[in-house]
């Protein structure tokens, strides 16, 4: 019989530590010398990345059946870009080159082991990342960032080959091997070894606005001059292109463009122009989840064979297409697989192995994310080889979502409902339960159905949640992508208090006790939600923006020229940007948020939520502001995940009136 207790105080095995406890975050699915290998991020350890190889027989083998591929106690991760991604290369020998987070230096790994030996240059002024490494001249070519001058108008990207071998001088400069545009990403080598393709934009765009595909030859003297560099794709200055990956055995080019609206598959023969085919036309996008974010993302791969795969989504379920690109023309012999066939809902980033095994990393709304195994040809349910969480919670406290679409100011907008699930308890309250509403970071991203601990964590206690893909997410087309422009702090607003106010009228949701939180972008959206429109009564903002005029001029290169293109360009047009800053307009504030920020963030400096939760002191507003020390842009560490979780859980409970079984102390000030 279920005990019967208010919405919010039920209590639930999804507690912050369960979520952390066993818990890692799994990346970069690989093949090493033959062996699988792929990247796990650790909280317990700090938060540390990892580079693990699979090896179920080792006798030192973890729950996850691995075992560390690059040194105890090293970091394996990048700050190009601060985002970062592609900290790891690997030759056909079974090198592996890795970037450690501490000094930003290139590391080697012989294959089978032993002693690391830096293959680049100590003092922090360069960082390396998206490396791919040439055989024949034993030589990386990495997308490199100098920071000789640190400030972000100073920092200077390109594209550089780097010596690999053993008697390499780690102390010598990079050769520059593409210069001179603002940013630089994907450089990728032909199967011959003699040509290098890469993606380059320049301010203000973001790689998702407009982009170019040129190919430079290596190793014959080319001038380093990307002008000089043969141009493939993105002259017409509106097009995103991204994502290039030569064919191993036609030595054709391929790669993603939005030109069509979504990002489909192209090829241009030879890599040199000529022609572009779309190879597979689809009203989809191939890209992945949140494309130009990090390095190293891949939407669509060649298999052994030299068959096409790739994975885009269908009502909101991952589906992967194989398919026969050996001939000109658009793809033959089109196969779709999905879940009727073995495959988890969601996955991405397939990698092809011989036998016509597949290997990615997937999972669904009940499990959690794991590398998985599938065959081409047997089918059959996909074989989990390394999971990244060791608890499992019972079907009884999983909460399935529900993909919804509700009517906004620009026509439908979508995200994910996530109804209070508990078998154990029941509410007889006559009010429906309270909701929270996730506005997701980016703001050029999107959200998904995959597991998330973090989600049911609510959802268990009696929580409803709606999980927002708000105007300008990505996954679907460049249409709706493109809704942010100008826009930012408009279109995320009318679109997260519109999916609130749909749940309400639908009787999901209790319109007097309705929350929002968000992390980065994400917390800006919070944050003026909060500020500009009446519709919530407490928000949690993660390490988000509460001033747009601080954040356009003290943030990194990368971003530095992102609100451009979101709100206007600065200083020009600053009356929007003070218009559109929360903090700005802490008259119209009213309601109780929390704050919680890393000391060591870059991206949204520590200022922006000092700045924001002292206005909300003077206004007499309830607040409260956690810092988190030796945190960066998103929390990493155990102990500071599960603060934050239990932080805005109590938060909620005090504001709200609810009994929250085992809330953590916490002092809200003016409350």
């Amino acid at each position: 019989m279920p005990v019967d207790a208010p919405y919010g105080a039920w209590e639930s095995p999804i507690t912050s530590q369960a979520i952390t406890a066993g818990s890692v975050k799994l990346s970069d699915v690989m093949m090493v010398g033959g062996a699988l290998h792929w990247v796990e991020g650790r909280p317990q350890e700090q938060g540390r990345y990892v580079l693990c190889r699979h090896a179920p027989e080792d006798p030192a083998r973890s729950e996850r059946d691995g075992v560390d591929a690059t040194p105890a106690g090293s970091n394996v991760r990048t700050r190009v870009h601060e985002y970062g991604g592609g900290a790891v290369a690997a030759a056909a020998n079974g090198d592996v080159f890795f970037s450690e987070f501490a000094s930003q230096r290139v590391y080697r790994v012989p294959a089978g082991g032993g002693e690391a030996v830096p293959i680049t240059p100590d003092g922090g002024r360069y960082r390396f990342a998206d490396g791919v490494h040439s055989a024949d001249r034993d030589t990386l070519y990495f997308v490199c960032e100098d920071h000789e001058h640190p400030k972000p108008k100073d920092v200077v990207n390109s594209i550089v080959a780097v010596r690999a071998g053993a008697g390499a001088d780690a102390d010598a400069p990079p050769t520059v091997v593409a210069r001179g545009n603002d940013f630089y990403a994907a450089p990728r080598l032909s199967p011959d070894g003699t040509q290098l393709a890469y993606v380059t934009w320049n301010h203000p765009n973001m790689p998702w606005d407009a982009t170019e595909l040129r190919v430079v030859p290596v190793g014959g003297g080319a001038p380093a001059d990307t002008a000089a560099h043969a141009r493939v794709a993105g002259a017409d200055g509106d097009t995103s292109v991204m994502q290039p990956l030569w064919h191993p055995t036609t030595g054709d080019l391929y790669y993603l463009s939005d030109e069509s609206g979504f990002y489909n598959i192209y090829r241009a023969a030879g890599g040199e122009g000529g022609a572009a085919t779309p190879v597979l036309p689809m009203a989809a996008d191939f890209g992945g989840a949140a494309p130009g974010w990090v390095f190293g993302a891949q939407g669509f791969s060649f298999l052994p064979d030299g068959r096409l795969a790739a994975a885009y989504k269908k009502d909101g379920a991952s589906r992967l297409v194989v398919a026969d690109v050996s001939a000109p023309g658009a793809a033959r012999d089109v196969q779709e697989f999905s879940m009727e066939h073995g495959l988890p809902m969601q996955f991405g980033g397939v990698l092809g192995a011989p036998g016509g095994d597949l290997y990615f990393i997937g999972g669904s709304p009940s499990a959690p994310s794991c590398v998985y195994k599938w065959n081409l040809t047997a089918q059959g349910p996909a074989a989990p080889l390394a999971c990244s969480s060791s608890l499992s919670f019972p079907d009884a406290v999983i909460s399935v979502p529900k993909a919804v679409a509700f009517p906004t100011t620009l026509g439908e907008a979508y995200g994910y409902y996530y109804a209070p699930k508990n078998d154990g308890y029941a509410s007889s309250e006559p009010a429906p339960p309270p909701l929270l509403v996730k506005a997701h970071g980016g703001p050029t991203a999107c959200t998904g159905a995959q597991f998330n601990a973090g989600i049911q964590f609510w959802t268990s206690r009696g929580f409803a949640v709606l999980d927002v893909d708000y105007g300008g997410s990505t996954g679907y087309g460049r249409e709706y992508r493109r809704r942010l422009r100008k826009a930012w702090g408009v279109v995320d607003i009318d679109d997260v208090c519109a999916g609130a106010q749909y749940l309400v009228a639908q009787g999901l949701a209790d319109g007097a006790r309705l929350c929002i939180d968000g992390g980065s972008a994400g917390g800006y959206t919070t944050l003026g939600a909060l500020a500009f429109r009446d519709v919530f009564k407490a928000g949690c903002s993660l390490y988000g923006i509460g001033d747009l005029c601080a954040l356009a001029g003290d943030t990194h290169k990368f971003e530095s020229r992102y609100l451009d293109g979101l709100v206007g360009a600065y200083p020009e047009e600053e009356a929007v940007y003070k218009a559109r800053s929360p903090i700005e307009s802490v008259a119209t504030l009213s309601c109780p948020i929390l704050i919680l920020q890393g000391d060591e963030d870059k991206i949204v400096p520590l200022n922006q939520a000092e700045l924001m939760h002292k206005a909300l002191l003077q206004k007499g507003i309830p607040t409260c502001l956690r810092v988190y020390k030796g945190e960066q842009h998103g929390f990493r560490k155990a102990e500071n995940i599960q603060d934050a979780l239990d932080s805005e859980l109590a938060f909620y409970g005090r504001v709200f009136g609810i009994d929250v079984p085992g809330a953590v102390d916490i002092t809200i000030d003016n409350m």
